[in-house]
């Protein structure tokens, strides 16, 4: 079911503008930048380039998209919906094939989630594509409610406080990676993708799996909302306004300087 007019223009307008706060608060895109999109087939990718374009012949900052997809060669993959897409929007593109789906069935045990091997493979393979094409940037599809997911999931399983930063040098020092929609809601990309009739693309990997964690913590958020409203916004603003002093962890703040009589 589609939404009315005003509202997809009001929802257009939010994530345009949420794009561009966080473009702004952490310098997401500079001029003569060359943007890799890594465009995955799902909602969340295609709102990204959706908007990127959209800020690239509106915006006084000058600088190049090519969208990268990486055909993991999952049964059943529709081959022809990006290149006809793609090729419509007019923008420079490229499609890798890397059968990395046989590796991810092959090695994940009964049980086992395959998300965690399915994606550092593919980032691999997405680093070495960003060195082809000399991408300065790769631009990711992750929004809001991901990054409150990731915080949640690293403190249950994880044991230690991380989500995931809007931008971010690799280890290496090779590459930077970008999250445009990091302060984006997800229930609007939604909104917003079914609005535009993005062609989507089914994953039968991660989607194919009901038992993740993740759509657990999903659902949990979820709950959490219904019964006090604005209870995600208010975890996510608290990702902002961290205050080390106030945690446990040794190597944020010096606490053995901590003296009675320091100061004067």
């Amino acid at each position: 079911m589609k939404s009315d007019t005003s509202t997809f223009n009001k929802i257009q307008k939010h994530l345009r503008k949420d794009v561009w706060d966080a473009w702004v608060t952490y310098a997401l895109i500079e001029n003569g930048d060359r943007v890799m999109v890594c465009l995955s087939g799902g909602k969340d990718s295609y709102t990204l380039l959706d908007v990127l374009m959209h800020y690239q012949k509106t915006s006084k900052i000058q600088f190049e998209i090519i969208a990268v997809h990486l055909d993991q060669k999952q049964p059943g993959y529709p081959e022809y919906i990006l290149p006809n897409y793609l090729k419509q929007l007019g923008i420079e593109y490229r499609i890798v094939e890397k059968d990395t789906y046989s590796i991810v069935k092959e090695k994940t045990l009964p049980g086992q989630t395959m998300c965690s091997l399915c994606s550092r493979l593919r980032r691999g393979n997405l680093y070495t594509i960003a060195d082809e094409v000399r991408a300065t940037k790769i631009a990711l599809g992750h929004h809001r409610d991901d990054i409150i997911e990731t915080f949640l999931m690293n403190i249950f399983n994880g044991a230690r406080i991380e989500a995931m930063p809007a931008k971010y040098m690799t280890d290496d020092g090779r590459h930077i990676v970008i999250r445009p929609l990091a302060f984006c809601k997800e229930s609007e990309i939604e909104v917003y993708s079914k609005e535009m009739n993005f062609p989507i693309i089914p994953c039968t990997l991660c989607g194919s799996q009901e038992n993740m964690m993740r759509k657990k913590v999903k659902k949990m958020i979820k709950d959490w909302d219904d019964e006090f409203p604005g209870r995600s916004s208010s975890m996510f603003n608290a990702l902002r306004n961290v205050n080390p002093s106030h945690l446990l962890d040794t190597k944020l703040f010096d606490f053995l300087e901590i003296k009675k009589g320091a100061i004067d």
